[in-house]
């Protein structure tokens, strides 16, 4: 069966409990930013294109106290780090940038303190706790980068300006952790907003909320249990193939680009780099259609444009592997389920199904019986962006 989303509080209590044995006393601030799954738009993000994810109940808590001085202490709850579970680190005096290291689940944090808009950021100590699996493609990382952020703002306060906070974490994630993210999952756990999706123009960073609220509809989870790492040189490598397949077209971007531009240049593109820019390009166009479908209420047809982005995924930008690709058929044998799709990076991580709600028990009993792993689901809900949290 689904395993039940954790309660906020809960994991609040968890890290309170853990920063009173370390640090002694309370915490001054607690903060949480969820993590996303992406409901169609898939590495269309650094194409400048557009996307439709949703903030998820699965959150990332960081709950601390100012310190006197320029020293970081930062304490992680995750109990499947290989690594050591705490970092303390000194902010320089002149500026410079703090260097990445091990562990390298701090990298995150440190990024985020270099790229905080309201220098300086004064020493602090912090617990990390998270609901979101790592790995699993539902950005573990940008709601980390997003917690910490908006502890920060507590100690410290910006201008409030959320999309600049947006693009700060984003920043991080390219300095720090070397990954050259998109926009995307920064951009929704920042402004996410509960009962809807985002649709974002990854090029103008505007959203517009699309109505995810039909109490007949859920949505669900399923996490492959395979693990990935976007560090690898896939994530990269997809990205430059998409740079060169634009700059061959004459365009800024995909974005840019339509399928008789392709066409037209298919003699002087490779048959890869011809497959990334046709994935992008028709994804982009799958995505603005899929918003049109949610808004009007037409399932069948959202669930239709899932399913095509799943088959691109895999057949022409190759990120899917075989158990993501066994979760969805299995999910799409089930009478109820619109559509299916690997979602995130690829490579492992999870797949979502938009389903009628009746249809959940059905559906997690058909990928049980057809998965040659692990499976473990949540139903999910669109839920609210970063925010503070009361201490009591």
């Amino acid at each position: 069966m689904a395993s039940p989303v954790p309660e906020v509080s809960s994991v609040v209590a968890e890290a309170r409990q853990l920063y009173e044995q370390t640090f002694g006393g309370r915490p001054q601030v607690v903060v949480c930013a969820p993590g996303r799954v992406n409901l169609i738009g898939e590495h269309t993000d650094y194409n400048d294109g557009f996307v439709l994810p949703m903030a998820l109940p699965l959150v990332t808590v960081v709950v601390g106290s100012q310190t006197p001085g320029q020293d970081v202490t930062v304490i992680t709850a995750a109990k499947d780090v290989d690594e050591s579970r705490s970092v303390t680190f000194h902010l320089p005096d002149d500026g410079a940038p703090l260097s990445p290291g091990q562990p390298s689940w701090a990298n995150y944090v440190k990024g985020v303190v270099h790229h905080y808009r309201a220098q300086p950021v004064p020493g602090f100590r912090a617990v990390i706790a998270s609901t979101v699996p790592l790995g699993g493609g539902l950005s573990s990382s940008a709601s980390l980068e997003v917690a910490v952020y908006t502890f920060l703002q507590q100690l410290h306060p910006d201008d409030g300006d959320k999309v600049a906070k947006a693009v700060a974490c984003q920043q991080a994630e390219h300095t720090h952790a070397g990954v050259p993210c998109g926009i995307m999952d920064q951009f929704v756990s920042v402004l996410g907003r509960e009962a809807h999706a985002l649709l974002i123009d990854c090029r103008s960073l505007e959203a517009t909320p699309v109505p995810l609220s039909d109490p007949a509809l859920v949505i669900l989870i399923t996490n492959s249990n395979v693990k990935h790492s976007l560090t690898g040189s896939e994530y990269p490598t997809r990205r430059r193939q998409c740079e060169e397949a634009a700059s061959a077209l004459g365009k800024a971007s995909l974005r840019d680009a339509t399928m008789k531009d392709l066409e037209d240049a298919r003699n002087r593109l490779d048959n890869v780099t011809y497959c990334r820019a046709r994935h992008v390009i028709e994804e982009i166009e799958r995505t603005v259609q899929a918003a049109k479908a949610l808004k009007r209420g037409s399932y069948e047809e959202f669930g239709k444009l899932m399913v095509e982005s799943h088959h691109s995924l895999r057949d022409l930008y190759e990120v899917s592997c075989k158990e993501l690709d066994e979760l969805v058929s299995a999910a799409m044998e089930v009478e109820g389920v619109f559509g299916s799709r690997m979602t995130g990076g690829g490579f492992g991580g999870c797949t979502v199904t938009l389903l009628q709600a009746h249809a959940i028990d059905k559906t997690i009993l058909r990928i049980q019986e057809r998965y040659s792993g692990t499976p473990t689901f949540y139903v999910t809900t669109p839920s609210e962006g970063a925010r503070v949290l009361n201490l009591s």
